[in-house]
């Protein structure tokens, strides 16, 4: 049996959108236990593979749906826009935008952090931290009934994450020009906008081309709210995927410039705020107060919207040697 959800179905009204500029397809359907869970993909914008993308995540963790909620809400008013944005239209006939909004249903819809094998998405890929661990925090296989659950040594990666993979080696992998957000919830005061790498302290390769599109965002929006860091700054990280997919696309495509963003919105401080929502389920992870929900979408809508003119115009903030 299908099940639906809020958060499902909103992604399924957008997959009725018709026009020429947006592509459709369900990636994978999740079985368990007789009940089915799609998870959807869009391709909106030009169809060439080696076009700038931008591409967007969210409900990697089935708590977190706000994340889902900021990407659906981008989707649909980038939908309703191109039915009379005719310059919005003729970027993207050059540029693409691509997004995932929900790559773990099962786990929203029974309001879990992991998989149906209890398994936390963002610690299964096959990579390992190399420093600065934090026990349990940074991943661990000691057993499923703990959090951050990696799975077992050596298995082959989860369903909903092999997906994620090989839906961003078929339309990330061959673009010159390439950012990604991952949007999450529930880590500290602050909304923190991380950049790799999870595994190590070590900069990564496009490290220079994040410290120019960092200080092109503060330039541009001097008031925005977010603490740019490494990932790392915080603890590293067991089996971070975009860690894994980031060497991947390097060694694919050593010419180019891939920038994968994870927003770790601070959700702490909407349990300061309205404390009483620590005993609604999904109150540590989700603004609850309406008002409080349509700031978070305000807000991030405006990184998403900065993102896309800055793949569209990498000479910003590319050095001239990356080609």
């Amino acid at each position: 049996m299908v099940k639906d959800f809020d958060e499902l179905h909103a992604i399924g009204e957008l997959t009725k959108i018709e026009d020429p500029l947006v592509r459709y397809q369900e990636i994978t359907r999740i079985n368990h236990n007789g009940d089915s869970f799609p998870i959807h993909s869009f391709e909106i914008g030009s169809d060439d593979p080696s076009a700038p993308v931008l591409a967007l995540f969210g409900g990697v963790h089935g708590l977190e749906k706000v994340g889902t909620q900021v990407v659906v809400t981008y989707l649909t008013s980038l939908f309703k826009q191109l039915s009379w944005d005719e310059e919005l239209r003729r970027s993207l006939e050059k540029y693409r935008i691509i997004s995932i909004p929900l790559i773990n249903p099962w786990g929203m819809y029974h309001h879990r952090r992991s998989n149906a094998n209890d398994v936390d998405l963002m610690r299964n890929a096959p990579v390992k931290a190399l420093e600065k661990k934090k026990f349990l925090l940074s991943g661990q296989r000691l057993t499923p009934r703990l959090p951050w659950y990696q799975g077992q040594e050596n298995a082959a990666m989860e369903e909903e994450l092999q997906a994620l993979v090989n839906y961003c080696r078929k339309n990330i992998f061959q673009a010159k020009r390439a950012i990604s957000v991952d949007f999450h919830s529930g880590f500290g005061l602050k909304d923190r906008l991380w950049y790799p790498y999870s595994k190590t302290l070590a900069p990564f390769k496009n490290i220079t081309e994040m410290e120019n599109l960092e200080q092109l965002l503060n330039e541009t929006h001097p008031h925005h709210i977010y603490q740019i860091e490494p990932t790392s700054e915080s603890y590293t990280i067991e089996g971070d995927v975009w860690d894994y997919l980031y060497d991947e696309y390097i060694q694919e495509n050593p010419d180019g410039v891939y920038i994968p963003l994870t927003l770790e919105m601070g959700s702490w401080i909407w349990v300061k705020k309205n404390p009483l929502q620590i005993f609604r389920r999904e109150g540590l992870f989700n603004p609850i107060k309406s008002h409080r929900y349509d700031r978070t979408m305000r807000r991030h809508i405006m990184l998403i919207k900065f993102l896309f003119r800055a793949v569209g115009s990498s000479k910003a903030w590319v050095k001239e040697n990356s080609l």
